[in-house]
């Protein structure tokens, strides 16, 4: 059940936005372990907002750690979904960000609580959902899309933040999307590293030295491929790079490897342990 924040600042939005809970396509789709292979791309094109860009060059370990800054951020998103009171979980995550302000290279002011940078952070979560589905299960239909976004409203007012740059349907975040690409993002310093192999990629929390040490080189270059492969046209534009057709066929395996394998995973492996510890 929403708190009476929540459904207040989705009133006073007058937004089309449909309920969260445990039966909606949101619920059944976000905490899916397939998700984690976009993770980094998710992470990249956030990093291409100049704004959280700076943020993540003036207030994180972005560089030194990109994992452990991607496991740190990820739970406390997944818990704005499953946790049992949800709207305290967004607020926390909201609070986690006042702080996050300065001025970039260019002199630009920035503050992670501005909303059209808040926003667009969502936006990439909500979008990847769409891209997952798209590259390693049955795609979505264009009613499954929309009814997606409009669940995702009811997820960004938890958060407890404007909900001025919220587009109002599916369609209308379709232009925002695009116009994203054409007039804010940039191919950022961040962004540029992210995309790039990883050498001595540190092991994230939890993981025994000795039992990442022998995958931290195949991965340090398979998440920046991986990441690359995906991303959006728009994207790829703006980096300047295109993919080979060794690209698309490393990719075409890969799809097909995930969906082959993916009936074999056990029921209780294929949420996220946060998606499933809280029904």
């Amino acid at each position: 059940m929403e708190s009476a924040a929540t459904l207040e600042r989705i009133e006073e939005s007058e937004l089309d936005a449909a309920p969260l809970g445990p039966g909606s396509l949101t619920w059944k789709f976000f905490g899916d372990r397939r998700g984690v292979l976009l993770a980094q791309r998710a992470g990249v094109l956030q990093a291409m907002h100049p704004a959280i860009a700076a943020g993540l060059l003036d207030h994180s370990d972005f560089f030194d750690n990109p994992i452990g800054r991607l496991a740190r951020s990820s739970g406390p998103i997944v818990g704005v979904i499953y946790d049992r009171d949800p709207a305290a979980t967004g607020s926390w995550v909201r609070d986690q960000h006042p702080g996050i302000r300065g001025d970039d290279a260019q002199g630009r002011s920035y503050h992670a609580l501005d909303p059209e940078t808040y926003y667009w952070a969502h936006a990439t979560f909500f979008e990847g959902q769409i891209k997952t589905r798209e590259l390693f299960a049955r795609p979505l239909t264009r009613g499954e899309k929309e009814q997606l976004y409009a669940e995702s409203i009811t997820w960004y007012a938890r958060y407890g933040v404007s909900m001025r740059p919220v587009p109002r349907d599916f369609t209308a975040f379709e232009e925002y999307w695009q116009a994203m690409f054409e007039g804010t993002l940039e191919a950022t310093r961040v962004a540029r590293g992210s995309v790039r192999r990883v050498r001595n990629l540190p092991a994230p929390p939890g993981w025994p030295k000795l039992l990442w040490k022998p995958v931290s080189p195949a991965l340090g270059t398979a998440g920046p491929w991986l990441t690359r492969a995906t991303l959006p046209e728009e994207a790829r534009r703006l980096f300047g790079f295109e993919l080979s057709d060794r690209d698309r066929r490393g990719l075409r395996a890969i799809q097909a490897a995930v969906r082959t394998s993916w009936p074999l995973v056990p029921g209780r492996f294929r949420m996220l342990p946060r998606a499933r510890t809280n029904p």
